[in-house]
């Protein structure tokens, strides 16, 4: 390798080494000398695409090409920061109130997790695991989950244009959005029928959700529900802090869910012990939307068997990430907390598979959605043959 670029990888290289010391794969080997031997497979590999690849190469984007895949390959929300989004989160400044109601991860593209409830993206007919190839027609192949976050929003009235993919689908479907000012949504239930099926939706863990909860419950059990549904599906937004404090309205003793640290540090969440507790029977409508502190808030209620678990696995996103600036002014986004069932089962990366799986069949792109409830229709199914076979 010539000198000039030896220098360049030098200090292309800092961030690497960054992220070793800061607990990456590079820093997860077993001694110091494999360490280095990693290092210097690294430097041999730029080494050899710059002097073989056909092309030129800008070594700088190699790096960051390779800095992208090491953050990728942790998990699906951590990754390698433009120096516009870490000087964003480091100042606090907020994203612009404009939004489409979408949350997104990145698994090869930008890929939608959950639209909310009444959003633009809802009414759009976005589901969850459809993946957006481009923004506003800039690809997403390169871009993180946060970059793809912030290209969402913008004022309100302003639009945003999306390239649509779902499932085998070849060709990309085209839509304009306009974003939207969006408040907090509020918890809401309903009778179901004249069996005493109640239903609840939490739409997210956010504000007085817990408060919400609870006077949701007590008003329709004072109506006469002797079982409850409560649908979690596309619920993503919140704190774990509310999910676990209601996950604690339903369940009285023992270890809801455990939160582990970086090095091994684990904290049990533990139930609100002798607390005055719903004992309704429960069951809970999960799909890929239920995200984060749903998760949390579904494993705590079925792990000890307290609700029963319909619908489809849910996103495996239990964790939280923070932000840690390199030299260079780019940043790593990475998670340093990730949640478990009280069993030690990690919730992060594989989620929570329900007890009562329901396939669905997707339309496609542009197509009007079901307007049977399957998912729904399920869980009201499993709880009248129960009712039957206790009668």
């Amino acid at each position: 390798m010539a000198p000039k670029s030896r220098l360049i990888l030098f200090f292309a290289s800092i961030p690497v080494v960054a992220f070793t010391l800061i607990g990456g794969y590079l820093g997860r080997v077993s001694a110091g000398e494999d360490t280095y031997r990693h290092l210097r497979i690294f430097e041999d590999v730029v080494s050899l695409i710059s002097n073989n690849y056909v092309e030129e190469v800008e070594l700088e984007t190699v790096i960051q090409g390779a800095l992208r895949g090491l953050a990728e390959g942790l998990d699906s929300d951590s990754a390698y920061l433009s120096r516009e989004d870490v000087n964003r989160i480091e100042s606090g400044r907020p994203l612009p109130e404009g939004n489409i109601g979408l949350t997104v991860t990145r698994r090869y593209y930008i890929q939608a997790v959950a639209a909310d409830d009444g959003s633009p993206a809802a009414k759009a007919g976005i589901l969850p695991g459809d993946f957006i190839r481009a923004i506003d027609d800039e690809p997403t192949r390169f871009m993180s989950a946060v970059e793809g976050q912030r290209r969402l929003h913008g004022e309100p009235g302003s639009s945003v244009s999306l390239s649509l993919v779902r499932g085998s689908t070849q060709e990309p479907y085209d839509i304009e959005l306009t974003r939207e000012r969006r408040d907090d949504s509020s918890v809401s239930g309903r009778l179901l029928d004249n069996q005493g099926i109640g239903y609840v939706r939490i739409p997210e863990f956010s504000g007085d959700a817990v408060g919400q909860l609870s006077e949701t419950v007590r008003s329709l059990t004072d109506a006469g529900a002797e079982h409850l549904i409560i649908d979690i599906r596309n619920t993503s937004r919140g704190s774990y802090e509310a999910s676990v404090d209601a996950a604690r309205l339903f369940v009285s003793t023992g270890t809801l869910v455990i939160r582990k640290e970086q090095g091994e540090k684990e904290t049990p969440l533990e139930a609100a012990s002798g607390a005055s507790v719903i004992s309704t029977p429960l069951t809970l409508l999960l799909n890929f939307g239920s995200s984060g502190p749903a998760e949390v808030f579904a494993a705590a209620l079925a792990e000890p068997k307290r609700a029963t678990t319909v619908g489809q696995r849910t996103s495996g996103r239990a964790g939280r990430q923070k932000l840690i600036r390199l030299p260079d002014g780019t940043g790593l986004w990475v998670s340093f907390v990730r949640y478990l069932k009280a069993s030690g089962e990690a919730i992060h990366l594989s989620g929570v598979e329900p007890e009562v799986p329901v396939e669905l069949d997707l339309p496609e792109l542009g197509e009007p959605l079901p307007v049977e409830d399957r998912i729904l229709e399920k869980a009201v199914e499993q709880i009248r043959e129960s009712i039957a076979a206790a009668a």
